[in-house]
């Protein structure tokens, strides 16, 4: 029976993976929803996935800031600059159509293009293995994302450090639900807008512990909310000078900083180290070495030194992941101790 199902996702092919977005029954761009508050028209330059390029953005299924809907569109409930705001996004037929409600609109339709990968370069990368080459043609709508929003992505990887993925996704999603607010527009179903930075740092103890969400990474997340507005300076910056700004807080290492500058900044070589399987993933794909550790990982990935961040991911979208040998990281559960 083996391979007959599809490997379990871990965190690192679920960073790789593809949100699943319906295509729509229309040729063409629908007409609009009755009074949006703000809309945008955008023609991409080259191909591009929907589901592939904003995938990184949702964290887990059931993520109360991000909706894929079965007509096709994405959405997303965002803290921007200006506040909150909600984006719906919808391709067709070489077109986008973005749409945004509340305050932070304006903001959002502005950011459209480069959310949708408009400052990326995918003819940068150069395959120099088979696999890569094969899933870049299979994959050529590939756009490494830009959302110009440091917190969004800094707290929810923050929460994923040392952890399974479900514990980290149910801490996240308890957590806007219950501290964030209701999303402006007519968002499908229930979605919540994360908690402004003060309202993180009012966050009382005992709803940390009931999230599921330890001491440490609930101090890391406060002194991170406490300098709210140093760390969204960040994305403004180079991804090194970013990392660097980040790391400056106790608790931030190599592995979150570089996790939240793939998502804000779009920044193509900044690879992940410090995963649990992405060195066995990459390993396991361009050297057949399962037991790849970071070193190893960053040697087979030296000739793609610029694009380090989209080769990893092109390896996990390539579906060659090593088979398992050993049990599952057990979830643990402190909320109820």
């Amino acid at each position: 029976m083996a391979g007959r199902f599809a490997p379990r996702p871990t965190r690192a092919t679920v960073r790789g993976g593809h949100v699943g977005v319906p295509a729509g029954a229309s040729a063409g761009i629908p007409r609009q929803s009755a009074g949006p508050a703000m809309v945008r028209r955008w023609v991409p330059d080259g191909p591009l996935d929907l589901g592939l390029t904003v995938g990184p953005l949702r964290r887990g299924p059931a993520d109360p800031t991000f909706r894929a809907a079965p007509d096709g569109s994405v959405w997303r409930a965002c803290r921007t600059p200006a506040g909150p705001g909600t984006l719906r996004v919808r391709a067709y037929g070489g077109e986008v159509l973005g749409e945004a409600w509340g305050p932070g609109a304006a903001w959002l339709l502005d950011g459209l293009p480069a959310l949708l990968g408009a400052a990326d370069d995918p003819d940068a990368f150069v395959p120099r293995h088979r696999l890569l080459a094969q899933t870049r043609h299979r994959r050529p709508g590939l756009r490494l994302t830009r959302t110009g929003l440091v917190l969004e992505s800094l707290i929810p990887s923050v929460l994923e450090q040392k952890v399974t993925t479900v514990e980290a996704y149910a801490a996240w999603r308890t957590l806007v639900r219950r501290y964030g607010e209701p999303a402006p527009g007519p968002v499908p179903g229930r979605m919540y807008v994360m908690p402004a930075p003060r309202t993180w740092a009012l966050i009382p103890s005992w709803d940390w512990h009931r999230a599921g969400v330890d001491d440490k990474r609930a101090s890391t997340i406060l002194r991170a909310v406490r300098v709210a507005a140093r760390m969204e300076e960040a994305a403004g910056m180079e991804p090194e000078a970013a990392r660097a700004r980040l790391e400056v807080v106790p608790g931030i290492g190599p592995w979150t900083s570089a996790e939240v500058v793939q998502r804000s900044l779009g920044a193509a070589d900044a690879v992940t180290v410090g995963d649990l399987h992405l060195p066995g993933i990459v390993g396991w794909a361009l050297a057949g070495d399962r037991n790849a550790d970071d070193a190893e990982m960053l040697r087979l990935l030296e000739p793609y030194a610029g694009q380090r961040h989209r080769a990893a991911r092109l390896i996990l979208l390539s579906g060659r992941v090593r088979p398992r040998r050993g049990p599952r990281m057990p979830v643990g559960d402190i909320g109820g101790l």
